[in-house]
């Protein structure tokens, strides 16, 4: 049985891929920023799954020594780590820059960039240590460059173009045999990180659901694409992106009888 660690898991993606994972009869390790945070996503859990298969602890990814703590809890309840996934990140509101203020700036990049960095050092460490194992680093919008297309996300997108490039360097840094580094970009999903960057305008909110709703990807076939490319993967280096034209082509074809079936 798979021990996967999971940052930032306690919503969104990083819970639903925690979700699948178990699913798939992986042991998994869900964690979040705070105590709170990481209860509730147990108590969900707990209605569907053996506790003995999961476990939950608050980590903080701008504190390196909490991502550490976060690796060594882990291996004292299940032993080994098979699979570690960066995933923590939050975005900005959307906003031009200069607007944004100071602490939201440091926290955006602190998060997503620095806890990246720091997740990949005490994974590494710990692989290198227990001689195998595999990481993956989630990147987002931006990471391939194209973000200056949405306005006010230009420091959230800016952190993801900066893991993109971490990512291909990790890559050929690493030549353990054993150990395999990746990336996932799981494409646009709404989740409530997504729908939090318009909580001061919910105008623009309305402008943009139409569209954003149309090209998002539906949570739960990331999510098991993913968990399958993950558990099969022997590939160092490997890079997983969900979302593509055609499939968003597919899914403009298919509105219409979406529409009617939902009337």
């Amino acid at each position: 049985m798979k021990t996967i660690v999971i940052t930032g898991s306690t919503r969104g993606i990083g819970f639903e891929l925690g979700r699948e994972f178990l699913n798939k009869n992986c042991q998994v390790v869900f964690s979040g920023s705070n105590e709170d945070s990481v209860s509730a996503a147990l108590d969900l859990l707990s209605k569907d799954f053996s506790h003995n298969d999961f476990a939950g602890m608050p980590c903080d990814v701008k504190d390196f020594n909490q991502i550490q703590a976060l690796w060594d809890q882990s291996i004292q309840r299940f032993e080994k780590i098979d699979v570690w996934i960066n995933n923590a990140g939050i975005s900005n509101k959307m906003a031009s820059s200069w607007k944004i203020p100071k602490d939201e700036i440091l926290s955006v990049v602190e998060t997503n960039f620095l806890g990246e960095i720091y997740g990949t050092k005490v994974a590494m460490q710990g692989f290198i240590q227990q001689g195998f194992g595999a990481l993956y680093n989630v990147e987002g919008m931006g990471a391939d460059g194209k973000t200056h297309n949405v306005k006010g996300l230009s420091v959230y997108g800016s952190t993801k173009a900066g893991l993109h490039f971490f990512n291909k360097c990790l890559a050929e840094e690493n030549d353990h045999p054993n150990i395999i580094v990746g990336a996932l970009q799981p494409g646009m999903v709404l989740t409530e990180m997504v729908r939090g960057q318009f909580n001061n305008n919910p105008e623009e909110w309305e402008n943009v659901k139409g569209v954003l709703t149309l090209i998002a990807n539906p949570i739960e076939d990331v999510v098991t694409w993913l968990v399958d490319k993950i558990l099969t993967n022997q590939e160092n280096g490997a890079y997983f992106r969900y979302g593509s034209t055609l499939r968003i082509l597919k899914r403009m074809i298919l509105l219409p009888f979406r529409r009617k079936n939902i009337q």
